[in-house]
């Protein structure tokens, strides 16, 4: 048995990507994505929850604030990365293991964390990071 709760939020960003596989995504250019953040837990808390879903709705757009509206190239935290999609989405689900390690989502049981950045209606990358 195993529960999950499921916020999203948005991110958009401009960014270049390195290396030859990437093609014309080589240039500096923007995307747009939709970011679902799902908290894990093997049971629910004495009041019957997974996770706050009012702090964990915060704690993603916090995370997910600080990074849009910028070019990713020139943010200093992000210097020397390749910010493919399957990337951002460890650096954003590390960022939120962080805050549920700290206590920052409250006293929970989560068992781990999972996001996923849907690039369109087609394609989406995931990143699970256990606690």
């Amino acid at each position: 048995m195993s529960f999950s709760v499921t916020v999203r939020d948005h991110l958009m960003v401009a960014h270049s990507l390195q290396g030859e596989v990437f093609g014309p995504a080589q240039r500096l250019h923007g995307a747009t994505f939709v970011v679902d953040a799902s908290f894990r837990a093997e049971d629910l808390d004495a009041n019957g929850i997974v996770v706050d879903i009012g702090r964990a709705s915060e704690a993603l757009h916090e995370i997910v604030g600080a990074l849009s509206y910028r070019n990713l190239d020139d943010e200093p935290d992000l210097h020397g990365i390749n910010t493919t999609t399957e990337r951002l989405c460890q650096i954003i689900g590390d960022r939120l293991a962080a805050r549920a390690q700290d206590g920052g989502l409250g006293d929970t049981r989560l068992t781990g964390i999972a996001v996923t950045l849907h690039e369109s209606h087609i394609a989406w990358a995931s990143y699970e990071v256990p606690l």
